[in-house]
C-alpha cells in the first residue's frame, strides 16, 4: 500500500466521524438571517465560486427555496434559505421503464 492510499483511508475515516459535511455547513451559513453572498460561501466552505452556485442548486432541487438579495446601492447578491423542505416530503421520480 503506498502512502497516498494510507494517508486517503485515514482521510476517510476521520471525515466520517465528523458529522458536519459541507452541505450541512452551506445549509447553516444559508440559514442565517442575513444569508450570505457567492464569495463568502466560497471562501468558508473551500470551494470555487460555480460549485458553490451548484451546490445552492441542489438544495433548491432537494427542496429548498433559497432567494437572492440584491443590495439597493450595488454590491453582491446575498443568498438565503426562506424555506426548508418539509421532513417527510419524497421527491416524485418520473419511471421512464415503461414508456414505448
Amino acid at each position: 500500500m503506498t502512502i497516498s492510499t494510507e494517508r486517503r483511508k485515514s482521510q476517510g475515516k476521520a471525515g466520517a466521524s465528523k458529522g458536519t459535511t459541507k452541505k450541512d455547513q452551506l445549509i447553516r451559513l444559508l440559514g442565517t438571517k442575513t444569508g450570505a453572498d457567492i464569495a463568502t460561501l466560497s471562501g468558508k466552505l473551500g470551494w470555487q465560486q460555480h460549485t458553490t452556485r451548484s451546490a445552492m442548486s441542489g438544495l433548491r432541487k432537494a427542496g429548498f427555496a433559497i432567494i437572492g438579495i440584491k443590495p439597493a446601492r450595488g454590491g453582491l447578491a446575498r443568498y438565503r434559505i426562506h424555506a426548508s423542505p418539509a421532513p417527510d416530503s419524497n421527491p416524485v421520480t418520473q419511471d421512464f421503464s415503461n414508456e414505448a
